[in-house]
């Protein structure tokens, strides 16, 4: 079973027995306050989310989702979704259908419950931060061998430009390229975005995945890319991938989805924690619709939360998102967007190079942002090596056992010298 389904099951076993207790001891009446899965969900107390709602909860704002595909038939997804298309040839054409591996096609319909849901009553089921704004979903087909007719490249220029000319104010794309740099059909398509005031939010990464470096988009010039933290606020390593181009950092551990069948899983990783800025971005744009993409981005990291960290920095950007004075503080407007200018990347760059070099990057794999390796399932026994037994168990007790053995043989032997020496003596 995977992490998704294992947690899936837990969570929805711990949910279904609070429910029936509660049935029991009230008669049938749910808890007034709070659910289960309601409970789960830190961030929205401990960043300051329930309290920026008195404020705003993104109505009016769009926010389009490239990824798997949305079900916006879920409960908590239900009136969110308005519109939506497949770019990959292997969805429906509302891009509402997930396309792609079973344990893997559920990561749009996660990331669109961590943005946008609804929940499914007073006080239960997950809750979006921007539980106002309205949803487009995407659907691409991830990876190399999908049977998509165009690749993934193709795939997502075509998926930003229909999510700009479909009206979306803001981009999540929980995503990523594996590399550092990005190929020139890109360029068109995010200079598309930006140059229709669309801001981009993408994903940093998980290193306890693979991703030892932030990737494209999370490295385009003028993308608010997401690093990631645990419940304590501290960087996630595994969590998250670090890197320069790294704009703000929000929670990545331990956060709730729902998946396309409508179960509740414990996620964690970069793909989590964008959908809560994406959030955050609509609140933002639904509390200050005058400013344009490139201020809606300066609030947002000029209120961040340093938490005791020297900012900007490759751990953190320029802080922990924090949504109350994001909505609330006196930020000076600027001219030009604070995490660069596309166009002047491809200028230095892109152009400078065109003579001597192919401009167009190799076709390279996107994946969306996979979960860190969990520890194993308790009372679960295995019989191979996780880099958790090999780094803390497997190899300490291998250099004991090594170091046990050789004093082992150092006493045999010290023994047979000392009956050697006694026999001598007594001849």
């Amino acid at each position: 079973m995977t992490r998704r389904g294992r947690l899936a099951t837990t969570l929805a076993k711990t949910a279904t027995a609070a429910v029936a207790a509660a049935a029991v001891l009230l008669g049938g009446a749910m808890p007034a306050h709070a659910d289960t899965v309601r409970d789960y969900e830190y961030w929205l107390g401990d960043y300051g989310f329930t309290t920026a709602w008195n404020t705003t909860k993104g109505k009016g704002v769009t926010v389009a989702i490239i990824d798997t595909g949305v079900n916006g038939n879920v409960t908590e997804l239900r009136g969110a979704v308005t519109g939506g298309t497949d770019v990959s040839g292997l969805g429906t054409p509302d891009g509402q259908t997930p396309v792609g591996d079973p344990d893997e096609s559920g990561h749009g319909t996660m990331v669109a419950s961590l943005l946008a849901g609804r929940g499914t009553g007073e006080g239960n089921g997950v809750i979006g931060v921007a539980p106002e704004a309205e949803l487009l979903t995407v659907s691409v087909a991830f990876g190399q061998d999908t049977g998509a007719e165009k690749t993934n490249d193709e795939q997502i220029a075509e998926g930003v430009k229909w999510a700009v000319d479909n009206g979306a104010d803001v981009i999540n794309m929980s995503l990523t390229r594996n590399t550092r740099d990005w190929p020139e059909s890109w360029d068109e398509a995010f200079m598309y975005a930006f140059e229709h005031d669309v801001v981009v939010v993408a994903a940093a990464g998980n290193r306890g995945s693979g991703t030892t470096e932030v990737g494209a988009p999370a490295t385009i010039p003028g993308v608010l890319a997401v690093a990631g933290v645990d419940k304590e606020k501290n960087a996630s390593l595994d969590a998250s991938s670090q890197g320069i181009t790294l704009g703000v950092a929000a929670p990545s551990e331990d956060l709730v989805g729902v998946r396309p069948d409508g179960r509740v899983v414990i996620w964690d990783g970069t793909s989590a924690a964008t959908p809560l800025v994406s959030g955050l971005v609509a609140l933002v744009r639904a509390e200050y619709p005058e400013l344009d993409a490139a201020n809606v981005i300066n609030r947002v990291i000029r209120t961040a939360d340093p938490n005791g960290h020297e900012v900007p920095s490759p751990l953190y950007g320029f802080g922990l998102i924090d949504p109350v004075p994001a909505l609330e503080a006196e930020v000076e407007e600027i001219e030009a967007n604070p995490l660069g200018s596309l166009e002047e990347w491809i200028t230095l760059h892109r152009r400078a190079s065109s003579t001597t070099q192919p401009t167009d990057s190799p076709e390279s794999e996107i994946v969306p942002i996979a979960d860190p390796p969990p520890p194993a399932d308790e009372g679960t026994a295995t019989l191979l090596p996780t880099p958790w037994t090999l780094a803390y168990i497997t190899v300490p007790l291998s250099l004991v056992a090594g170091f046990g053995t050789l004093a082992a043989l150092l006493g045999i032997g010290a023994t047979r010298h000392t009956r050697r020496t006694v026999r001598t003596r007594e001849q």
